[in-house]
């Protein structure tokens, strides 16, 4: 561990009861002592606070104009920067040459910049992506001086307003520059478990003040990496370098909402990113394979890895799965070919070295409750 960097907050993790583990170069909490399966239900019931500072926050400030800056970056990317409006985030994909996805990422459109959060593993790697390409008409500035805490769940909203007000009144995905007693807040409304929250970006010296703050009230609880995982399992969300990777594209990912028409065939501002030719074919005519939810039966998960059949015949493999505390069950997702891909077809998983029944299902496996 000693290796690793430290987050801001690690003194206060650590007094918390924090169980820290290596993850994405940082030691982060993977559990408190309420441990994962009550931090999980936690965030479901309640409100529930993350640490997700080892993410990457970055500026794009334009050099000239803003429309400069957005036609720049949504070049890197199968999706509408131009058209988003000020106020308001999107969930966007960096892609390769061979329509893989390089990384996923939020952006926000605040007026004269774009603000840009990424995934921690592939932030160093993303940042220079960004300056390799955006230079001559931006200034790509990571943000190195800012906390990142996420806080999720149905109270979210009456914990954090009543900190900062103004918050109540933000929709999915807006977003908000507020000043407070703990410096200027960065707050968005969104997160990583399909509940109602925010994202929070706060300076560091302010980091530690908002966090006790909001771990005061009763309704917040800390929660750690374990639960964050089967949060977002039952939200159907992919995570990066598991569900989504280089080789993967986003329309065998099933993430094709975030693909807008202006970037599609006979839209204003069609292709022109890398991959297009892939992914614009696979819009048209279907991908070889997709990503499903799955249902394993019993009570044994199958974790990433599981080879998945149809009779004798390999038909895909499950790249992420666990038990799902809401649903009381086993849930998994993965990719199968597209003839085994309709909900509730029949296959079998690999599991240590016996067939067992798994059946293609539903995602989200747990109702979403964004607020629109």
């Amino acid at each position: 561990m000693s290796d690793l960097l430290r987050l801001g907050l690690n003194d206060l993790h650590e007094e918390l009861g924090g169980k820290m583990v290596p993850f994405a170069g940082y030691s982060m909490p993977v559990q408190y002592p309420m441990g994962v399966l009550k931090e999980h239900l936690h965030t479901r019931a309640a409100a529930g606070l993350f640490d997700v500072s080892h993410m990457g926050q970055v500026i794009l400030r334009p050099k000239g104009s803003y429309e400069a800056t957005a036609l720049d970056f949504e070049r890197l990317m199968p999706v509408d920067v131009a058209g988003l409006a000020e106020g308001r985030q999107r969930y966007g994909l960096f892609t390769n040459d061979a329509g893989g996805i390089l990384d996923d990422l939020m952006f926000a459109n605040r007026g004269d910049h774009l603000f840009v959060v990424v995934n921690a593993a592939c932030k160093a790697a993303d940042i220079a992506h960004m300056q390799a390409h955006l230079s001559a008409t931006t200034e790509v500035l990571p943000v190195t001086d800012r906390a990142l805490l996420a806080l999720q769940g149905p109270a979210a909203e009456a914990a954090l307003a009543r900190l900062v007000p103004q918050v109540a009144a933000m929709r999915f995905m807006d977003v908000a520059q507020v000043p407070t007693v703990f410096g200027e807040l960065w707050i968005s409304r969104s997160g990583y478990t399909g509940e109602d929250g925010y994202e929070i970006s706060v300076p560091d010296g302010g980091a530690e003040g908002l966090a006790r703050a909001l771990l005061a009230l009763a309704e917040v609880a800390p929660i750690g990496l374990g639960a964050r995982d089967s949060l977002r399992l039952e939200a159907g969300l992919c995570l990066y370098g598991h569900d989504i990777d280089e080789t993967t594209s986003p329309v065998e990912a099933g993430l094709t909402w975030a693909i807008q028409k202006a970037r599609r065939t006979g839209g204003a501002r069609e292709g022109g990113f890398p991959g297009a030719a892939r992914i614009l074919r696979e819009l048209a005519e279907g991908p070889a394979r997709r990503r499903v939810g799955l249902r394993p039966e019993g009570r044994a998960p199958m974790r990433e890895g599981v080879e998945l059949y149809a009779g004798e015949t390999a038909v895909g493999r499950i790249t992420s799965g666990g038990f799902g505390p809401s649903v009381e069950a086993p849930i998994a997702m993965g990719y199968v070919t597209v003839d085994h891909a309709a909900t509730g077809t029949a296959l079998a998983g690999e599991l240590r070295g016996k067939r067992q029944p798994v059946t293609v299902a539903y995602m989200p496996f747990q109702p979403t409750t964004y607020k629109r």
